[in-house]
């Protein structure tokens, strides 16, 4: 299997739901939406260099040269059928430069582009900015939104690995958010955390400046991270599945 992707995407599905994961973390972010979505919807999870089993690549911070890797593996993909952008967090600025990317180069573009514990990119964030913490710091800011794992306390090589993956990724999400500049001619649905400190159901709601097309907004149980719950695949499987909702999502 391409170690860029964490399942191959289903030929039977009508439509492929390709997610990018949050700072510091991989394509497992997703563990377990293939069967909470449905048959309908083919999950294609994207592991970034510098992690799982691409650890020992160069973590990306430059967009340009994310742009261009992201073209070179999910390109020749995304032109065989409709699609969906789904990003956590960081992720979520990932989903949309790259729409805005494809969009621009005249491509094919998503039928929408789902945005999860993300503030808008014209608002400030504090997460972003914490890239030039030291470990100490980042772990106490990481460790208060949830975001790191029990079982990475007891293992300080992982830990570390960890941190410094959060430290590349929150410098490349910077990068993302200075650079946005287009509202997206497609439509965008975006989700947040009802116990969200940093990005904030007001703060989320804020992606409705960045369409030009139809908006939906739903704010879902949890903290910053309820990406690893439930609620929100079933509820894309249950909002994808809806012919009237994709209508107007294309």
């Amino acid at each position: 299997m391409n170690q860029y992707f964490a399942a191959r995407p289903r030929a039977e599905a009508p439509l492929r739901l390709v997610c990018f994961h949050h700072a510091g973390a991989g394509a497992m972010a997703f563990v377990g939406w293939a069967t909470r979505v449905g048959r309908h919807v083919s999950v294609v999870p994207v592991r970034l260099p510098g992690r799982e089993s691409r650890l020992g690549e160069a973590r990306i911070t430059d967009v340009e040269l994310l742009l261009r890797e992201l073209d070179e593996h999910l390109g020749p993909m995304l032109e065989q059928g409709p699609y969906a952008f789904y990003g956590h967090s960081l992720g979520a600025l990932v989903a949309y430069r790259f729409a805005e990317h494809r969009i621009r180069a005249g491509l094919r573009a998503p039928v929408a582009v789902l945005v999860g514990a993300c503030m808008a990119p014209h608002l400030s964030n504090p997460l972003i900015t914490s890239a030039g913490l030291g470990d100490t710091q980042l772990l106490d800011l990481l460790s208060s939104l949830g975001g790191v794992p029990d079982e990475l306390l007891a293992r300080p090589d992982w830990l570390r690995e960890m941190l410094a993956t959060s430290r590349a990724d929150l410098t490349l999400g910077r990068a993302l958010r200075e650079g946005a500049m287009t509202p997206l001619s497609c439509p965008i649905w975006a989700f947040a955390g009802a116990q969200d400190r940093v990005a904030t159901p007001a703060a989320v709601a804020e992606w409705e400046r960045w369409t030009t097309a139809a908006f939906q907004f739903r704010t879902l149980a949890g903290g910053h991270f309820f990406v690893r719950d439930c609620e929100l695949p079933e509820l894309l499987g249950e909002m994808l599945a809806d012919p009237a909702a994709l209508a107007a999502a294309g």
